[in-house]
């Protein structure tokens, strides 16, 4: 693989530069846009309202606000989203941190302008609105969902206070241990020295060829841990809290209960889902018993689970990437095909690892239809793999183009919904060629991001709701923190490894963001590798029905859109499944291990 020729993405379709008269005068456009929304929405008294009463005067305010909310909303993506790719891509950039914290504090203002337009729709006669106005019926999801939430709305005084703490509370023992954890650096003996690493190296290291070489890491990165669990745990400690309290007040039964309206699914699919996934536990542990043989071991340890299994022999260029990537994309659609190599050709991908960029992967919609990708190619099929998945979101985006933000609100249940299928056509397009060296790597690549999804995201949400249980009477310390996490790793993990890791709780930036911002990653897995299930059953009618599913995913719940391809998500019969698609991959493992 050729370093040199991998590319770096063109932002210019949105700015010329962050100092460019372009740039400035879209963010004073904005900025005058949020204080315009803000006197109208005085003027025509959007808030909590005392009766319900929907007449021509009403209907004709609401869609004036709707419109301009939306106009907003627009132009602030296009503004988050360009100076986002710049801060995740250059560290050095101080004015892009700068104009990131600029537009965070004026998203305060957004925020409670739309808490009052919640109340102010949600307390009026949905019903009648939604007869009386063609654009309500347009937005009908956000406007019921309106209904149901500023039943939960505290007083817009206590609201209003709450937004503005946010930044000051949790959103600063959010930034403590983000900015923290961006700086930790651990030592570990390499090669008979020791050497000083980056957190980010330290637990890269994880999938090192060499089991010393990743106990050591594992060691040296919980010693890590360890030095900075206090402030951690008080950070950990003040999310919690602050969550807890809100939700108190809002008035809901538990702590998981908001989560559910937000991420569009209600309790008895949550349930269902996990019940599926608690009963498919005892075959995750037969894949890692497996892995654990052809490692030569008797038991995993945490340190050997992203072990390479194998080794891949071929190392793809970033052309080979790009042309696999259509050709296989093509077998599902020419529309897909064609959106890909327009990514490719427009310089939507910054693919090149580099001092200042940040790890990982993501997709962020520049405009409408209009995406970026950022990752770390490292010429892996791992690495092909993440394209093919955030390329699939930019499809998404694709078909969410000619919906208003509001209709484009998908909640994180869904956003995983176009990702995993293409990813999953990656997958099924090299495994048709390989020979069973080849597939047992491809299998045991496919299988850890399952068993993260399907095992470690389920002990976070188990682990997540004993410390809210545990937070409501005080404060947790690191011991208690420690026996918990290791508890739900117990619980998920089983006997297959050992030692497991205590520290998760310090180390996973989600605990210190959203509620349960994790069974959100299980139920997109698993819903996404379910509509991969029916499009190969039924490969015609999926094609005419999946651009606009995609297109509707923040305009219906999960279960509405399910049922429109006959699948029933509050059954644990669909998540079984979805999970057999799992289990048959890891048969096919065993097997191979077994010879």
């Amino acid at each position: 693989m050729d370093e040199a020729i991998l590319p770096r993405w063109d932002l210019g379709e949105a700015f010329p530069s962050l100092a460019s008269t372009e740039f400035w005068v879209a963010l004073d456009d904005a900025v005058t846009g949020i204080g315009e929304l803000v006197e109208l929405c005085e003027a025509k008294g959007v808030r909590r309202r005392s009766s319900p009463n929907v007449d021509e005067a009403f209907v004709a305010d609401f869609e004036l606000v709707l419109t301009r909310m939306n106009d907003l909303l627009e132009r602030l993506r296009t503004l988050d989203a360009y100076v986002g790719c710049i801060v995740t891509t250059d560290a050095a950039n101080e004015l892009a941190q700068s104009m990131e914290a600029l537009l965070s504090s004026h998203h305060v203002q957004v925020d409670q302008v739309y808490t009052r337009f919640t109340a102010w729709v949600g307390s009026s006669d949905v019903d009648e609105l939604l007869r009386r106005s063609q654009i309500a019926r347009e937005h009908e999801y956000a406007v019921r969902k309106a209904q149901v939430l500023a039943q939960h709305q505290m007083g817009e005084g206590e609201e209003a206070l709450a937004s503005e703490l946010r930044p000051a509370s949790i959103g600063a023992w959010a930034r403590l241990h983000g900015n923290m954890s961006a700086r930790l650096v651990g030592k570990v003996q390499l090669e008979g020295k020791e050497e000083e690493l980056p957190m980010s190296r330290l637990r890269a290291l994880a999938s090192h060829p060499d089991r010393a070489v990743r106990q050591a890491a594992f060691e040296a990165e919980l010693r890590v841990w360890e030095q900075v669990s206090v402030p951690f745990a008080a950070a950990l400690n003040g999310v919690k809290g602050f969550q807890q309290v809100v939700r108190r007040r809002r008035g809901y039964e538990d702590d998981l209960a908001p989560t559910l309206v937000m991420n569009g699914i209600d309790r008895a699919t949550l349930d269902a889902m996990h019940a599926a996934v608690a009963d498919a536990q005892a075959d995750f542990h037969r894949y890692l018993q497996a892995k654990a043989k052809v490692l030569g071991l008797d038991r995993l340890a945490w340190y050997d689970l992203s072990a390479p299994v194998g080794t891949e022999t071929k190392k793809w260029a970033w052309t080979e990437a790009e042309d696999f990537i259509v050709q296989n994309f093509a077998a599902y659609s020419d529309r897909l095909a064609a959106f890909a190599r327009r990514a490719f050709d427009a310089r939507w991908v910054d693919a090149e690892p580099r001092v200042g960029k940040e790890g990982g992967a993501y997709c962020t919609s520049l405009k409408p239809g209009v995406s970026r990708i950022m990752m770390n190619y490292d010429g892996s099929f791992n690495s092909i793999s993440t394209l093919a998945h955030e390329l699939g979101h930019a499809y998404h985006n694709l078909n969410l183009a000619n919906r208003t933000p509001i209709q484009r609100a998908t909640p994180m249940t869904l956003a995983e919904t176009a990702s995993i299928f293409c990813e999953t056509l990656a997958f099924d397009a090299a495994m048709k060629n390989a020979d069973p060296a080849q597939r047992l790597v491809l299998l045991d690549i496919v299988l850890q991001r399952d068993l993260g999804v399907l095992v470690d995201v389920y002990s976070r949400f188990l682990f997540e709701g004993r410390v809210f249980a545990k937070r409501a009477e005080r404060d947790l310390t690191v011991t208690e923190l420690n026996d918990l996490m290791l508890q739900c790793q117990r619980d998920t993990y089983g006997d297959a490894v050992d030692p497991l890791h205590p520290y998760m709780w310090a180390a996973k930036g989600h605990y210190y963001g959203p509620l349960f911002y994790n069974y959100p990653y299980t139920f997109g897995l698993l819903f996404g590798l379910g509509l991969y299930a029916t499009y190969l059953q039924d490969a015609e009618g999926f094609r005419r029905r999946y651009d606009d599913l995609l297109s509707r995913t923040g305009m219906a719940d999960a279960a509405s859109l399910a049922r429109e391809f006959g699948l029933e998500i509050r059954d644990r019969a669909f998540w079984r499944a979805s999970l057999e698609v799992v289990n048959k991959d890891i048969r096919e493992f065993v097997d191979l291990v077994n010879g």
